[in-house]
């Protein structure tokens, strides 16, 4: 089970009209939240919860759909007001069943080589919780974990003064069904939110915490303000004009992955407006290996 936490959470303050979701905007060339649904897809994960703003859903529910026609099963919930990241698990609970579960922010951009490798290892531990650690040049902006020789989290802290390491923590964590109840022993923070990171506290303090550390050939941005969606933009441009390959297109996941067949592939570019997205799509079915 994934959930893909869209919009609702309050954690960061964006220049927008309340009835424009940031989630739909472009980056480049497709919507933010199709590159934080790549990850999901990319980790083999089919099952998917959408959290949003009440005025949010009916605007991803058009541009999505159930997600059929990428071979996945969409659902959507609505967070009521901005009470923090963790309440993504409260508020699906009645879904989760006994599964194991991954959550995914609506705005992190993750690109590089053999990611889909990379995450589904991540995904893959089936007691405690896994999270990512990126190498940034200034941690003190993000949280930040702390890792021992074997892999385990030492120490975590959101956006320290003094970090102890310069491993930011990327919104992509996974968890075992134990999330649920852990995540309703929570107190809200000083800003009345539920924070992911006292959750992974949690995992921490009973050493059930790994840490899986993106290297050199990964790329994460952050698209959760203005400079960051700018700079993102910039990144996907130029690796797409550079290889002509598309970066985070749901359409290519579910194809590689066999989920949609050339036929189907061919049909969701044709369905839309022409553009070098579609054209892109199309011109990798061309030349597909015989």
């Amino acid at each position: 089970m994934g959930i893909l936490l869209a919009g609702g959470t309050g954690s960061r303050l964006f220049p927008l009209t309340k009835a424009t979701n940031k989630h739909l905007l472009q980056i480049y060339d497709k919507p933010m939240i199709y590159y934080s649904l790549s990850l999901l897809m990319l980790a083999d994960i089919r099952d998917i919860v959408i959290i949003g703003r009440r005025e949010d859903i009916p605007q991803l529910q058009s541009l999505l759909g159930d997600g059929r026609q990428w071979g996945l099963t969409l659902q959507y919930v609505e967070q009521e007001k901005p009470n923090g990241i963790a309440e993504a698990f409260l508020i699906t609970e009645h879904l989760l069943g006994k599964a194991n579960v991954v959550l995914a922010l609506g705005d992190n951009i993750i690109h590089g080589s053999n990611l889909s490798a990379v995450l589904r290892n991540v995904c893959r531990n089936n007691e405690g919780a896994s999270i990512l650690g990126y190498p940034v040049h200034d941690p003190s902006a993000f949280g930040v974990v702390e890792v021992g020789a074997n892999g385990k989290a030492i120490s975590l802290e959101e956006k320290p003064k003094a970090p102890k390491s310069n491993l930011a923590v990327p919104g992509f964590y996974c968890y075992d069904n134990r999330v649920v109840d852990f995540a309703k022993s929570l107190k809200p923070s000083a800003r009345g939110e539920l924070e992911i990171t006292d959750l992974n506290r949690i995992y921490l303090e009973e050493g059930t915490l790994a840490v899986n550390l993106l290297g050199r050939g990964v790329a994460w941005l952050d698209g959760g303000t203005p400079d960051g969606m700018f700079e993102a933009s910039q990144y996907v441009q130029v690796m797409q004009a550079r290889t002509g390959l598309v970066i985070s297109s749901p359409e290519e996941i579910a194809w590689h992955s066999g989920w949609i067949d050339d036929d189907q592939l061919r049909a969701l570019c044709q369905s839309g407006s022409a553009n070098t997205y579609a054209s892109s799509l199309l011109t990798m079915l061309a030349y597909k290996p015989e």
